[in-house]
């Protein structure tokens, strides 16, 4: 891996090429498996999270179940901070090559890691084990696979989703748009104006994080990237769709947009307020809306034009090819365990995120959940719809410069075309240097 790219990406100026040494993993075998998985003899195994507070009583609840299973291997969850800190403290503990035997990483982060060889690959341990990934959604398995490899699966899987107010809605007569077409005659019906002044908006999708437009760039038929991943295609036509209806929306004063310091607060409380109908926001935060609001909130999967596709979010869970056999083959017990349909439902309920197994929506525990949070309902009639990111080393990089462009649009009521075909070059350069 490029010393260029890895600091460039992930932005920590001390960490030099020693990273990547002696750490590929070269996925035709498991060394020292059978040594490895016959030994029960005690072995401790760290994992490293950035789990939230509220987070860990599903957490602790989740290791203890492990080692009743495996009392022979002992977790010791360390919280690292949000992800760029735990990305941060993962490089440095790979350079001192003192690394966790298993760790989360957010979903966009993963091609940069898988890239420079610091992951396990998990395919020979799921041939081994002949672990059944069909009951994955599809989407969010691949979101943690990379060049034809396996090297997590979803743990704390989010999704962008639109969270409306159904009182409002039902009151007006109208439902959420489903594709691009309806989008119109929902502004019509629902914006108020007064004195030329927008008092309510329509919609309202975040700004401040290129996870929510990516995926209506593609819905709209155009792509981030060419199929070879060495050019941007944000200045074609299709690809220039989604940003010229956001202009056009927000300029008819039908569309809010919010960027910078404190924009997810006020959008939230903006919609909690009764002056925006509908916000397109993390599923992650669905019980905040539902505690928080005065009306019934309902979920609606986002809108699509040639498709209709939303962007997973959170992280996964991964193991260390640093770390030794012994550890690795705790780690990988501790992965099945954590990612596995048994526990998928109270898991999800725990942390608030979503479960991850088509499996787990039929059973009791399943319907159970559901009858408690029907919103998501709107998540699972579209599951294998909800895939992974743009997969690029340079994504978290490139992405800033054409999240700077939707910034100009929104404070200084820039024209978006020129700025992102001007945003287009930079991407090129900085692709070119990958």
């Amino acid at each position: 891996m490029q010393v260029k790219k890895w600091l460039t990406v992930l932005a920590v100026s001390s960490i030099t090429m020693s990273m990547a040494v002696g750490c590929s993993s070269k996925g035709e075998d498991i060394p020292d498996a059978k040594a490895a998985a016959e030994d029960n003899s005690p072995v401790t195994i760290q994992y490293w999270h950035s789990h939230a507070e509220t987070q860990m009583p599903a957490v602790n609840y989740m290791i203890a179940e492990f080692q009743k299973k495996y009392p022979n291997i002992t977790v010791e969850p360390v919280f690292q901070g949000a992800y760029t800190d735990l990305h941060k403290k993962l490089q440095a503990a790979v350079a001192a090559k003192e690394v966790p035997a298993v760790t989360n990483v957010e979903v966009s982060a993963l091609p940069n890691f898988a890239d420079g060889g610091v992951f396990a690959d998990m395919t020979p341990y799921i041939k081994r084990d002949k672990v059944d990934l069909t009951d994955f959604s599809k989407g969010m398995l691949q979101a943690y696979a990379y060049n034809d490899k396996q090297y997590g699966f979803p743990l704390i899987v989010s999704t962008s989703v639109f969270v409306y107010n159904k009182t409002m809605l039902d009151g007006l007569g109208v439902k959420p748009p489903q594709t691009w077409a309806e989008i119109e005659d929902f502004n019509k019906k629902v914006t108020v104006k007064e004195n030329g002044k927008t008092t309510r908006y329509a919609f309202s999708v975040p700004g401040w994080d290129t996870w929510y437009y990516d995926p209506w760039i593609s819905n709209g038929g155009g792509a981030i990237l060419s199929p070879d991943h060495k050019t941007s295609l944000l200045d074609q036509p299709d690809s220039l769709k989604w940003i010229q209806n956001f202009d056009k929306w927000m300029k008819d004063g039908s569309m809010h947009m919010g960027y910078g310091k404190g924009a997810s607060d006020t959008m939230r409380q903006m919609f909690l307020d009764g002056k925006v109908a509908m916000v397109q926001h993390t599923s992650a935060v669905l019980k905040t809306y539902l505690e928080n609001a005065k009306f019934e909130v309902g979920v609606s999967f986002i809108p699509g034009d040639k498709e209709r596709k939303s962007h997973i979010g959170g992280a996964g869970i991964v193991m260390m090819d640093g770390a030794p056999a012994k550890q690795k083959e705790a780690a990988w017990k501790f992965v099945k365990f954590m990612t596995g349909a048994e526990n998928n439902i109270k898991w999800a309920e725990g942390t608030g995120y979503l479960p991850t197994h088509k499996s787990v929506i039929n059973t009791e525990e399943g319907k159970k959940y559901f009858e408690k949070l029907p919103q998501y309902k709107a998540v699972f009639d579209n599951f294998d719809n909800v895939v992974g990111r743009p997969q690029h080393p340079a994504y978290p990089e490139f992405s800033k410069k054409y999240m700077e462009v939707v910034g100009k649009m929104i404070l200084e009521n820039a024209d978006p075309v020129p700025l992102m075909k001007d945003a287009v070059k930079d991407i090129n350069a900085i692709l070119k240097d990958q």
